[in-house]
């Protein structure tokens, strides 16, 4: 951060588990966690990993530690919310003490959802916003096949609801895991693609939380879920940025890259650590209505529209830019340079990952513009931490440019 910003930015907020495990085989840690909070384990995981060696390996070691384990391997991804209730259903018989969600965003998200409703009475849709949750949940180990969402380590689940055209989230501290255990080799099965969008989430993640506008918090009152960017998010997303910045694209071209992979593994850590209280803003609020209409992946979408949104809040966030130049090594020692080089080296990322250049190039119509400018102004808790007012004009106007893929009418 500028010396300015450490000044103006003195308050910090950070939400983290218990306890973070992170590294070459720290899925060995799995069964000395769960342990610890219970001995009857509900995991959650994604149907092609519950085929996995190493999966196998962690049930074996569970159960040798004692635990009583059921698998619910009924995972889909943009998580239906019909599913997330039936998932608890399924298992409020069985009475299990303990969660472990185990594979990509989705399947992390179902097992907070699901230690949710095994909790707090329904229905789910009781708990859609901020800081609504009424009490403790079950205790969740959170394991990541994936780096993107960074959900292992954030108060954040996100469900589609067909009664609504947006994506829905629940955001509560109580949804922070107990435990997170990060193992870089289990992504290395991972395909090119789910790689890059997922990747790309995670860049986003910590590129909107170090734009984000800054608040000064009301100490006395509950804090929102996102209380802007503030001193502990900066360290987390600069750090995030600077990992990923080069790992992403070798990452994608080769998936045995391990070094890549450990360090997209981190900078994805970082990032749910980053905006799990600096929060995301007009990528992600975007990204819901043009997710929705399109049926595309949540990370294709968010990196898609970065370089955009940053473009027009460049003259708002040119000091953040800059430092993120630092971290993304394009910086050359003058503000509004290294401003423009930090978005124009996300594109070339975005490109060199295999984004479409444009929404146009995603099936959007421009006669869509309008209404995903609306929807977009509508996901208040996200638009509101942009560095300018969020104005379905202005909403309209990146979206134009996206949908050209011309970022210069933003300048």
């Amino acid at each position: 951060m500028s010396a300015h910003d450490h000044v103006a930015s003195a308050h910090g907020v950070v939400r983290a588990p218990d306890a973070i495990h992170f590294g070459r085989g720290a899925r060995a840690s799995l069964a000395a966690a769960v342990a610890e909070l219970g001995g009857r384990a509900l995991v959650v995981v994604d149907p092609f990993l519950a085929t996995t060696d190493s999966f196998a390996e962690s049930l074996a070691a569970l159960e040798g530690a004692g635990v009583t384990v059921r698998v619910h391997a009924d995972v889909v991804p943009e998580l239906p919310v019909d599913d997330v209730v039936a998932a608890a259903e399924a298992a409020r018989g069985w009475r299990p003490d303990v969660v472990v969600a185990y594979g990509g965003g989705s399947a992390l998200d179902l097992g907070k959802l699901v230690a949710l409703l095994l909790s707090q009475p329904g229905p789910l849709s009781d708990y859609y916003g901020e800081n609504r949750v009424r009490g403790p949940v079950l205790p969740i180990v959170a394991v990541p096949t994936t780096a993107g969402t960074g959900s292992e380590a954030t108060p954040v689940a996100v469900v589609s609801d067909p009664e609504r055209e947006l994506k829905v989230g629940v955001s509560d501290a109580a949804l922070v895991p107990r435990v997170a255990i990060v193992d870089p080799d289990l992504t290395t099965g991972v395909p090119a693609r789910v790689t890059a969008y997922s990747g790309i989430d995670a860049i986003v993640h910590c590129a909107e939380s170090f734009t984000a506008v800054r608040r000064e918090p009301v100490w006395a009152e509950r804090l929102p879920i996102f209380v802007g960017r503030n001193r502990m998010s900066a360290l987390f997303a600069l750090d995030g940025l600077w990992a990923m910045g080069g790992a992403l694209p070798r990452a994608v071209a080769d998936g045995a890259d391990r070094e890549a992979r450990e360090q997209m593994a981190w900078g994805s850590l970082l990032g749910g650590l980053a905006f799990g209280s600096g929060g995301t803003h007009l990528s992600h609020a975007l990204q819901y209505p043009i997710g929705a209409m399109t049926h595309t992946p949540h990370g294709l979408g968010t990196g898609l529209m970065l370089p955009y949104v940053l473009q027009a809040c460049r003259a708002e966030t040119s000091p953040q830019l800059a430092e993120m130049a630092v971290a993304l090594d394009v910086a050359s020692g003058s503000e509004a340079d290294d401003a423009q080089a930090a978005i124009d080296r996300l594109a070339e990322i975005c490109h060199a990952i295999g984004l479409p250049a444009s929404l146009a190039d995603l099936g959007v119509t421009r006669a869509q513009l309008p209404r995903i400018a609306q929807l977009a102004a509508g996901v208040t808790r996200l638009a509101a931490l942009a560095s300018r007012e969020a104005t379905p004009d202005l909403l309209e106007r990146i979206l134009d440019a996206a949908y050209d893929g011309d970022r210069s009418r933003l300048v």
